[in-house]
């Protein structure tokens, strides 16, 4: 049976067919590059900050680090953002903000990548100075300048207003509602 077929009462399998379908159609190669990533987005021509945040994003959707997006790594970034679980997200949001890699958020990373997603995103109600004071304030308990995932993720479960404050400020949904409808910017 090939990857397209699909028994009767499958569950998603028509969801599946659309994306894949979309994601044939916009990338015919399967291999979706980080230029085409920013071009289905209608991201060309960001300035350095969201160039930085976006190809962020790239990297981590791009789970076995080869460059590119493919079917399988789509599909996961999408299930990831319409019906991740709040800790998977957490977890996600976590190593967005890591830029470095090594295991904490300090406070150089999140005001760095807070500026980048109001680069892209262009509305908030706080600076990205406040929101990286706010952060730190809450959920650095022992107040040494760095977020380990297990402080983030206890700190932004326990605090409602803090977790509202992270899915606003850096809510994906408007890339999927891209990748859904297909190019910001029709040929």
């Amino acid at each position: 049976m090939g990857a397209e077929e699909s028994l009767p009462g499958d569950g998603p399998a028509p969801e599946m067919h659309h994306y894949y379908s979309k994601f044939m159609r916009e990338c015919p190669s399967g291999q979706l590059s980080l230029h085409e990533f920013k071009k289905l987005l209608g991201l060309q021509g960001l300035d350095p900050q969201g160039e930085m945040y976006i190809t962020r994003v790239f990297d981590i959707f791009d789970l076995n680090e080869d460059g590119f997006i493919d079917f399988l790594e789509f599909i996961a970034a999408i299930n990831l953002v319409i019906r991740g679980k709040i800790d998977q997200k957490l977890k996600w949001y976590f190593k967005l903000y890591d830029a470095d890699g090594n295991g904490c958020i300090d406070k150089k990373e999140l005001l760095s990548i807070f500026a980048a997603i109001q680069a892209i995103n262009g509305h908030t109600n706080m600076s990205a100075e406040e929101f990286t004071n706010v952060i730190f304030q809450k959920i650095d308990l022992n107040n040494d300048g760095e977020l380990t995932l297990e402080e983030f993720i206890n700190g932004v479960e326990k605090d409602k207003e803090l977790m509202e404050l992270i899915e606003k400020s850096f809510d994906l949904s408007n890339i999927l509602k891209v990748i859904q409808t297909g190019r910001r910017n029709s040929i």
